[in-house]
């Protein structure tokens, strides 16, 4: 367990110091999906990812949120620990949970907007609703679509996403394969059904946040560590902090010509006490954010900024506020 921050530790069968109240989970589909042992007929058999999700979840309590997406990849710090560097596995299975607990004076909440085939609008009273527009203390929303291959998705996630451009809030995510999980809801619709998209908000006065966009061009360490500087240039405290990584799963080592762990590593040597956590996905979704000291974010543009991307690598700093 990682006695650097409370968001990060463990919880032991024995002793559970912090409930979680709310758990983000990411595994790779071969985890979700793999072969088990099936003793009546003597041989492996497909599991369904919903079996690997219903197991998971029971081990946590009732009423905690749980969002569980399944990606191609994943992006670790093993036990959240400091002493541990954080890793990119590209391929074989992997996965990791946070959980968060009880912190005063900050409020996590997952939300959920699916497609409707019969509006080819999108509500925007929805927002409200998921406490994304009229919330003062909105400060990141992490965003996830998921089915982004059938008709309509891109035009959907658009519909979601400019709404949300605010240059007030930490945009960032991507496009994961699937959902196998979201408790808070009673939503019995099956993800395959539709498209939509899938997050987490973070709501709090002392919360702080920072992104930045690793483009196409930042291809060798030098120009990966020129982007950590960016993100370093933002003074976000770095205790209590946790970083998440989105990348294209067209990046990692083969964009960096077979050298593995370029991005992970870079963050690593400026951020050496924060945890790194995220995946390989199908799209990525963020922006160059950097906040001044009211939380009023540096103007890039005058233009809204473009925040859907394909072959490019989002990296953001959450963090939650000190702790007594």
């Amino acid at each position: 367990p990682s006695r650097s921050s409370p968001v990060l530790r463990s919880l032991s069968p024995q002793k559970v110091q912090v409930l979680p109240q709310t758990v983000l989970y990411i595994a790779d589909a071969e985890t979700f999906s793999g072969h088990e042992e099936c003793h009546e007929q003597k041989k492996a058999r497909k599991r369904n990812s919903k079996e690997t999700a219903i197991a998971l979840e029971k081990l946590l309590p009732k009423r905690c949120q749980v969002l569980g997406l399944v990606t191609p990849g994943v992006v670790v710090t093993p036990m959240g620990s400091s002493s541990n560097q954080p890793q990119e596995i590209e391929e074989g299975e992997a996965g990791f949970a946070l959980l968060f607990p009880k912190i005063d004076g900050v409020k996590i909440h997952t939300f959920h907007f699916s497609k409707d085939s019969k509006n080819r609008v999108f509500d925007e009273s929805k927002f409200a609703e998921a406490g994304l527009k009229n919330n003062p203390d909105l400060r990141v929303v992490l965003l996830f679509g998921y089915n982004s291959w059938k008709s309509g998705a891109t035009r959907f996630l658009h519909q979601i996403v400019n709404p949300l451009n605010e240059k007030s809030i930490i945009l960032a995510g991507g496009q994961v394969e699937s959902f196998t999980s979201l408790t808070s809801e009673n939503n019995n619709a099956q993800p395959g059904d539709a498209c939509g998209v899938v997050g987490l908000a973070f709501s709090g006065p002392q919360i702080q946040s920072a992104t930045i966009l690793l483009d196409q061009d930042v291809a060798d360490e030098r120009t990966a560590e020129a982007a950590m500087q960016r993100l370093k240039a933002a003074n976000i405290p770095e205790h209590n902090t946790i970083g998440f990584m989105f990348a294209c799963v067209g990046r990692g080592y083969r964009h960096y010509k077979t050298k593995r762990n370029m991005e992970a590593d870079a963050f690593r040597k400026f951020f050496p006490n924060v945890p790194l956590f995220g995946f390989f996905g199908h799209g990525e979704i963020g922006c160059d954010r950097i906040v001044t000291g009211n939380f009023v974010l540096r103007e890039c543009n005058d233009i809204k900024d473009d925040l859907l991307h394909g072959y490019t690598t989002v990296m953001t700093l959450i963090h939650l506020g000190s702790t007594k």
